[in-house]
């Protein structure tokens, strides 16, 4: 997951804004009970989503795949304070574990959890979006992006992670059962040719790219 030397990402880690303390109880308790803890965005990518939403500064961001909860966390920093974060994940296993965390943030009363299949749920939601995180299943990726792109305000952001699925992407021939880096291969091509958004792909843990609606 990670494609730069480990010196140089402990020397970015080092020169970026701390972990708040709250985050690094939840980083703890995911990495000691929690399933597959390297699915958590993780300090530095929390700080990179943190960032993207203070400098947008969204009202209504949605999130598809809430895992632990970390990363609505670090992208409900930059929320307007009538705003509203509204997250989705089908593992109903998590949604306690979500909650606490939620709650003993500053922004537990405008986080919404919602538990189901994105796809059935997006489509009840009212508002727009200014702020779009998908992190879920990747056989999923075009059809999340296809269901949320007219909900997404105009200059609305959608960050999607795992964009370089540990350098899979570059391969061409896949495992019967690999129908998730066929899926990303789509993906990335859809981000770059769709004339709705403008598109940078970076090089960020595994991969994070940045699509503003036009």
């Amino acid at each position: 997951m990670h494609f730069i030397p480990e010196e140089i990402d402990e020397y970015v880690v080092k020169h970026s804004e701390d972990e708040p303390e709250l985050l690094q109880r939840l980083n703890r308790e995911t990495h000691q009970k929690i399933l597959q803890p390297r699915m958590l965005s993780g300090h530095f990518q929390g700080r990179v989503l943190s960032m993207i939403s203070k400098i947008i500064q969204p009202k209504y961001i949605l999130e598809i795949g809430t895992y632990t909860g970390y990363s609505a966390l670090c992208m409900a920093e930059g929320m307007q304070p009538n705003g509203e974060l509204h997250t989705i994940d089908i593992n109903e296993e998590l949604f306690d574990f979500q909650r606490k965390y939620f709650d003993l943030s500053n922004y537990g009363p405008r986080i919404v959890q919602h538990l189901g299949d994105a796809l059935d749920i997006i489509p009840k939601l009212e508002m727009k979006f200014d702020l779009v995180f998908i992190d879920a299943d990747k056989e999923n990726y075009s059809n999340y992006f296809n269901i949320i792109i007219d909900k997404l305000n105009s200059g609305g952001v959608i960050l999607s992670d795992n964009v370089l699925w540990s350098g899979k992407v570059l391969e061409s021939e896949f495992k019967k059962d690999d129908v998730d880096t066929p899926a990303l291969i789509e993906y990335n091509r859809l981000l770059k040719t769709d004339k709705r958004i403008e598109t940078v792909l970076l090089p960020i843990r595994d991969g994070l790219t940045i699509s503003r609606k036009l």
